[in-house]
């Protein structure tokens, strides 16, 4: 069966292993998890200098996508939502923001397939208009951040996810931000214990969309959910 094209956006990388040099790269636990799930995982340079992009040439750019996967990666800029820059804050690269953001804008309104993870779906909420919990920690108190947490998620019946998952998963979180106001035509299908968003869809979006705070890559060659996860994303991209 012919793999359909997964387009992920590379990270920019001050160091990496085997390189004398500042890389572009993804994470092999990523791109291994999209090849086991059946996609053609091709990693994509996130240009777009000064912050500055044109998403008619990222339209372009992409045009032989058959999905788009937004990946985790370090903090987006507060700038972006409208936001107050946090202490917090790390690994900020507005070239990498202006890309991901220009990504989802071209997914989202060709009705191109897109998974957004963790960081990825913070991008699509800010592409709506929404805004981000800049660090969950000083988040009233109410929540602490999921850096390196295992935790379980209830999911609303009926929804996308929970066609994949069921009305509950446990899954791998890296995270110390979080959605806070939801963009337009966002629904959040999936929540933790303490109430944080786990999951979100747009019931009116032109193609398949499903965006996961989790990380389904940390473990899906242990846990056929998480797999799943990936395989109902590049089923929607064949199709």
């Amino acid at each position: 069966m012919t793999r359909p094209l997964i387009a992920i956006p590379a990270r920019f990388s001050e160091s990496a292993s085997a390189l004398r040099y500042r890389a572009v790269v993804a994470s092999r636990k990523l791109i291994a998890a999209v090849y086991a799930a059946g996609g053609e995982p091709l990693m994509v340079f996130p240009a777009a200098p000064g912050g500055e992009v044109d998403d008619e040439e990222v339209a372009q750019r992409l045009h032989w996508a058959d999905g788009v996967l937004l990946p985790g990666g370090g903090d987006i800029a507060a700038h972006w939502s409208g936001q107050p820059d946090h202490a917090s804050l790390y690994d900020v690269d507005d070239e990498q923001d202006a890309f991901d953001l220009a990504a989802a804008r071209v997914a989202l309104a060709a009705g191109v397939p897109l998974l957004a993870i963790c960081r990825g779906t913070q991008v699509v909420n800010t592409v709506r208009g929404g805004t981000v919990v800049q660090d969950m920690d000083e988040h009233g108190g109410e929540i602490g951040h999921h850096r390196n947490r295992v935790h379980r998620v209830s999911i609303d019946s009926g929804s996308r996810v929970a066609t994949v998952l069921g009305d509950a998963v446990e899954v791998s979180c890296y995270h110390h931000q979080c959605l806070a106001e939801l963009g337009s035509g966002m629904v959040v299908t999936a929540r933790s214990e303490e109430g944080v968003v786990e999951a979100v869809e747009i019931p009116e979006a032109r193609g398949w969309f499903l965006g996961v705070q989790w990380h389904p890559e940390d473990t899906w060659d242990v846990d056929p959910q998480q797999l799943a996860v990936l395989r109902a994303f590049v089923d929607a991209a064949r199709g």
